[in-house]
């Protein structure tokens, strides 16, 4: 069932928050922009060190934005605790886009990591009852989770 949260006091609209784009560290900046690349978010603007090296970048534009910020320590997803939700028009095409560009079949999700040590996998799809038209689960080249729905019909 589906119901309202009170607010309490909310920010007027003139001052309301109009945009968010999260930011995550990852342990290779340009990895992941290419790895995000793969589910058609557009490149962006990217930040390098004096050696040349990436440590900031950003994507995407009007509603998929994300950005990216080189970790200075080891990245364990399961610590951040961070799940990206994103929409596509077919999820049906875009896995198979993806298993095509090189990420491994994790099959049905259990709860375990799957292949490849739980980088760069993409897991079947489901149909929950609240994405029916099919929903699946990918995790990224440093194992955050991301789950992908498709609106509308299957």
């Amino acid at each position: 069932m589906i119901t309202s949260i009170s607010t309490g006091r909310a920010a007027p609209k003139k001052l309301a928050v109009h945009r968010l784009t999260p930011m995550i560290h990852v342990a290779d900046v340009e990895r992941s922009v290419r790895f995000y690349a793969l589910l058609g978010i557009a490149t962006g603007d990217c930040l390098r060190d004096h050696a040349g090296r990436a440590f900031w970048a950003g994507m995407g534009e009007r509603e998929a934005r994300i950005m990216f910020a080189a970790a200075s320590g080891p990245v364990v997803p399961e610590d951040q605790a961070v799940i990206l939700y994103l929409y596509a028009p077919d999820v049906a095409a875009l896995r198979t886009h993806l298993l095509a560009s090189g990420l491994h079949d994790g099959g049905r999700y259990t709860g375990c990591a799957g292949p490849n040590g739980g980088r760069s996998v993409a897991f079947e799809i489901t149909r929950p009852d609240y994405m029916p038209a099919g929903e699946f689960r990918i995790a990224d080249p440093d194992g955050y989770c991301l789950l992908i729905g498709q609106l509308g019909t299957a």
